[in-house]
């Protein structure tokens, strides 16, 4: 009887297969991939030779990166990012040409974790490692129809001195993600030699396992908060999850002012090495007193997680696809995105959920416990 191909030899042939039509890569590394695998079974490390992909030419470097190997998890090669050439960033640039959209060709994957979010989405890898400075895990994450989580800003090691940019996580599904939370955060505890950050620092919990939360969740739901322009089509896919969501008493809905202020100016400002703008101050705080009220007592905030569907290769237009992202970004708050549906179109939408600082177990679970009643994500048809 011929054996059966291992987890990671089975990765390398959807690579192989899939990636000359998606370029959801840049790099890919099968030797060295297959000879960590051996190795992690051998040693019977926790992770067994998980294979899966990590963000950009330096992403194998990252600290996500370096636990899960220690762990036994198995890098097959380095997907995506943004070339040069433009400087909106929801787009992706592989080893032979510009990455598309598994669902839609036309359409770009989101970035800027571009090929980590097609890579998941198209089974080439279970799990695969991002970085989000304004929604670069959660855009993609929706755009692809897959599962992303930024984690609590501080929480992990950053190259990013501004402090918005978070390590992330995209994978098939909630529960497909743990992993990585289990091996990066467990134990963790931010070194003192991190670049100071912008925002209060939480303290972590370990990552033993997400745990089941108590049903309903309490949560709020918003469409817009207060300012965003969006796509009536995305807001009526995510609304029709939200109802679902309650009629199965999975959430109840909490009625609290979920309006925060614009944070475009004060995204731009702290990016741009200006933290102590007076007015970027301002916005800052106002959202987060008002963020703080909304999230009392363990509640959720749920949005869509981008007002748009995907735009075509040739940008976004006049949409900012990060306005209902990057405000967590600048709040320091965990937020992830979920598949919640389609359009007519056949584009994905996703439903963010928006928890408090530091408690990214706790996301993690009310993200299962949707996820549990939302239909189950589907895989992109095979090009």
């Amino acid at each position: 009887m011929t054996p059966m191909p291992s987890a990671v030899a089975r990765a390398l042939e959807r690579i192989d297969r899939l990636d000359p039509a998606l370029h959801a890569f840049i790099e890919v590394w099968p030797d060295e991939a297959l000879a960590r695998e051996r190795e992690a079974v051998a040693r019977r490390l926790p992770l067994g030779g998980l294979p899966f992909a990590v963000k950009g030419p330096s992403g194998i470097r990252s600290f996500a990166a370096r636990r899960l190997i220690a762990a036994g998890g198995v890098p097959v090669g380095a997907t995506s990012v943004p070339g040069p050439g433009t400087h909106w960033q929801t787009w992706g640039r592989g080893a032979h040409g510009r990455t598309v959209n598994p669902w839609r060709a036309d359409r770009t994957p989101g970035g800027s974790s571009a090929g980590s979010a097609v890579a998941v989405a198209a089974g080439m890898v279970e799990l695969a490692t991002g970085s989000d400075g304004a929604g670069s895990v959660r855009i993609p994450a929706a755009w692809c129809g897959v599962f992303g989580l930024k984690t609590t800003n501080g929480l992990l090691p950053s190259p990013d001195r501004s402090g918005l940019a978070s390590a992330g996580v995209l994978a098939r599904s909630a529960a497909a993600a743990e992993p990585y939370l289990r091996q990066v955060l467990d134990g963790h505890e931010t070194p003192a030699t991190a670049p100071p950050l912008k925002m209060p620092t939480p303290v972590p919990v370990p990552a033993r396992r997400a745990l089941p939360l108590p049903l309903p969740l309490p949560v709020v739901y918003s469409e817009d908060l207060g300012f965003a322009d969006v796509d009536p089509e995305v807001a009526a896919v995510v609304g029709r999850a939200v109802d679902r969501l309650v009629a199965a008493g999975t959430v109840r809905l909490v009625e609290r002012d979920a309006r925060l202020l614009d944070p475009v100016g004060a995204w731009t400002a702290v990016r741009g090495g200006a933290p102590d703008d007076p007015e970027a101050v301002r916005v800052r705080r106002t959202n987060d007193e008002r963020l703080a009220a909304l999230l009392a007592g363990g509640a959720l905030l749920l949005t869509p997680a981008t007002p748009n569907r995907p735009h075509g290769h040739e940008g976004p237009g006049d949409f900012y696809s990060t306005a209902l992202t990057w405000a967590f970004n600048l709040s320091g708050h965990p937020a992830a995105s979920l598949p919640a549906g389609f359009t007519g179109d056949g584009c994905p939408v996703g439903l963010q959920l928006v928890a408090a600082r530091g408690a990214d177990l706790r996301l993690l679970a009310a993200a299962r416990a949707v996820e549990d009643v939302l239909p189950a994500a589907r895989r992109p048809p095979a090009r």
